[in-house]
């Protein structure tokens, strides 16, 4: 059994492989997301032990599994970031049935399968993977660069010098977006056109498929391995729908109450909103606007929400811009935390993405700049939405299940810490009220 495990990690079909590693596991699959890594050249990552069934990689374990392929494979990585991930992905539509030319990944299964050297983790902890971009702006000692496959053509790149691709896909989870399997489709044939490219250029690489965050929260997943991945078939069973579907009813429940509980506030206190030539192009709204820092080993709390809303506040809003392709809100406050200067920016693009046929925003940054320091925590790809909607989560931070993470492991944002509850920040040219309009975080 220890050989034919050793045997698939590196070459075995994904996606059985993947799914056998659920089984095997004694975590919830719903918490963690898989990671792959493949290389052009070089066999660095065989010599990478696979972890033992059942083992969550942590941040600190994924950190070092980098270093160790950096070490030894190319240092031109492209990073495919889905937004959400989960092995049950690659079990519904990976061919995992028998039924290989239903796949919605044949170009990601024949990458790793030409690869000389590969290695996937089936179960990483979200947070390590919500992460993996800092770690690897730290090891490659440069910053992301985010392209789509016709941006990376007109790339002239040279294997001696370092660079991190960064290759956002989005995934749908809405009934007004494409299915799961189509848009994991559009997501494979990027990995396929991107992989085409670094071929007719000639440029070695490492590359990265994972996600911000799980995509699947199922209660219980069993399966039934009659005949192994030899060649049997096996039998994909999900336990107790009933507890399923009454979670799924509560959770239901529970948003219908936020969602009117927010109702309710609105008529209390307006969003903020930023103009461009008299039309509205960026709004925020929360509950409560938090912002913390470390001092002498303890952290110092400031309350910035009514500095930020209600009757008779003005927040200035100095230094806010928007165009076709970015924005920037810019709140300006004074004397916070024994900072003279104090400013809280939230930076947005906005693109249009073939895969779903529609423009979306996202939040690539929130940045606290203080006294001429700068704090930078990455949207890290998850806080996003379509462009005609805003973005709202219950909860954002850096700390407890974050969504924003320092940019890098010595940026300034690791002394700070940012809590908004329930928030809501939407960026778009329109002077529609569509642009107001929430799609709350699927998350919460």
């Amino acid at each position: 059994m220890a050989a034919e495990h050793r045997m698939m990690s590196g070459r075995g079909c994904m996606a059985a492989f993947l799914a056998m590693l659920c089984t095997f596991s004694s975590g919830k699959c719903d918490e963690q997301v898989p990671l792959m890594l493949w290389t052009s050249e070089g066999s660095g990552l065989l010599s990478q032990a696979v972890p033992a069934a059942g083992h969550i990689v942590g941040v600190t374990q994924l950190n070092s599994y980098l270093e160790t392929a950096l070490g030894s494979s190319p240092r031109n990585v492209l990073l495919f970031l889905q937004d959400k991930m989960s092995i049950e992905d690659f079990t519904m539509y990976g061919g995992a049935f028998g039924n290989k030319q239903d796949s919605a990944f044949p170009n990601l299964e024949g990458a790793l399968l030409s690869s000389p050297s590969s290695l996937v983790l089936p179960t990483v902890a979200w947070p390590a993977s919500n992460a993996v971009i800092g770690q690897l702006q730290d090891q490659l000692d440069t910053s992301p660069l985010y392209l789509d496959p016709e941006m990376l053509s007109q790339l002239r790149l040279n294997a001696s010098t370092p660079a991190l691709l960064v290759f956002r896909l989005p995934y749908s989870t809405g009934a007004d977006l494409m299915s799961v399997k189509e848009v994991l489709s559009g997501n494979d044939e990027v990995i396929g056109q991107v992989m085409s490219i670094m071929k007719s250029q000639s440029v070695p690489y490492t590359a990265v498929y994972t996600a911000v965050r799980p995509s699947r929260q199922v209660s219980s997943i069993s399966m039934d391995m009659e005949a192994g991945v030899r060649g049997g078939r096996s039998l994909l069973q999900y336990g107790d729908r009933k507890r399923e579907r009454e979670r799924q009813r509560e959770k239901e429940r529970a948003e219908k109450k936020a969602n009117d509980r927010a109702s309710e506030r609105t008529g209390v206190y307006p969003p903020v909103e930023f103009k461009e030539g008299g039309a509205g192009c960026i709004m925020l709204w929360a509950e409560n606007l938090t912002v913390s820092v470390l001092r002498g080993g303890r952290w110092e709390r400031h309350d910035l929400t009514s500095l930020t809303f209600g009757e008779g506040v003005t927040p200035r809003l100095q230094g806010s811009l928007c165009n076709q392709s970015h924005s920037s809100l810019v709140l300006n406050y004074e004397n916070i935390l024994g900072h003279r200067s104090f400013k809280l920016v939230f930076t947005m693009s906005q693109r249009h993405y073939k895969v779903s046929a529609r423009r979306w925003f996202t939040l690539d940054a929130v940045e606290i700049e203080y006294d001429g320091q700068k704090a930078t925590f990455n949207g890290s790809r998850s806080v996003y939405a379509p462009a005609e909607y805003s973005y709202r989560c219950q909860s954002v931070t850096n700390f407890r299940y974050p969504v924003l993470v320092p940019r890098t492991s010595k940026d300034p944002a690791n002394q700070w810490r940012v809590s908004f509850t329930d928030f809501q920040v939407g960026g778009c040219v329109s002077g529609d009220a569509v642009c107001l309009k929430p799609r709350p975080d699927n998350t919460n």
